[in-house]
């Protein structure tokens, strides 16, 4: 049983901390992409949606090239701090949260592109500061369509394989997740406990993906005037 409970409890960990990640970057970019017109604002949009069409282990190639020792960040990491992040939890962590990123992005902008201007405007006639807007009146309207886009996130990092394989590779106990986990034990013919672990994968991002159905059509709703604000 520990052959299904240790990808597990390492999936959660690096999806729960990608997922982190994602939603910080994601919300923070996406209010500057839905708010702020600059030039080249659409070119940045694709640039970051980029991973979602990506082959995985194209993208995974690049953040080789990148993190590895005589990458640019990785071979910066080495020599100055000892840090190498290939063949690593925390270079599984960096392809989950490159992977889902788009997903938390792209629900970010839409749900900030949703909450209407008007608010914004009365809560700065009655002075509030721009932060203040943002916390007070942006956030809480947009929240919803927020948190389902980084369950769909998380749900896109838990089930990530393809980068993460050429990045973290496949140490046991180390860096192999659930889905390099599934891999490996049909390559060995365990396949009961692929069996175990598929069923194990697919329950939990069912209910992810149903707990992110109901908070979208609960934003959907509030947002076409349907349920009263709170």
């Amino acid at each position: 049983m520990d052959q299904a409970w240790i990808p597990l409890l390492l999936s959660l960990k690096v999806a729960g901390l990608a997922t982190l990640l994602v939603l910080l970057a994601g919300t923070a970019l996406g209010f500057l992409l839905a708010r702020r017109p600059f030039p080249g604002r659409e070119v940045l949009d694709a640039l970051c949606t980029l991973p979602m069409v990506l082959p995985p282990t194209v993208l995974g190639y690049y953040l080789l090239v990148l993190l590895g020792r005589r990458g640019a960040l990785g071979g910066f990491l080495d020599r100055t701090f000892g840090i190498q992040l290939i063949f690593t939890w925390q270079g599984a962590v960096i392809a989950a949260s490159i992977v889902s990123f788009p997903l938390a992005l792209k629900a970010a902008r839409a749900a900030f592109e949703q909450v209407d201007p008007q608010y914004e405007r009365a809560a700065r006639t009655l002075g509030v500061s721009d932060l203040g807007v943002f916390f007070r009146v942006t956030l809480p309207l947009a929240w919803r369509g927020i948190l389902a886009g980084t369950l769909l996130a998380f749900a896109r990092a838990l089930g990530e394989f393809g980068a993460t394989l050429m990045v973290a590779g496949s140490i046991p106990g180390r860096t192999q997740t659930l889905s390099v986990a599934v891999y490996e034990a049909v390559q060995a013919g365990q396949d009961g406990l692929a069996t175990t672990l598929v069923i194990v994968t697919s329950t939990t991002c069912l209910l992810v993906l149903l707990v992110a159905a109901r908070l979208l059509r609960g934003h959907d709703a509030r947002s076409a005037g349907r349920e009263p604000w709170p």
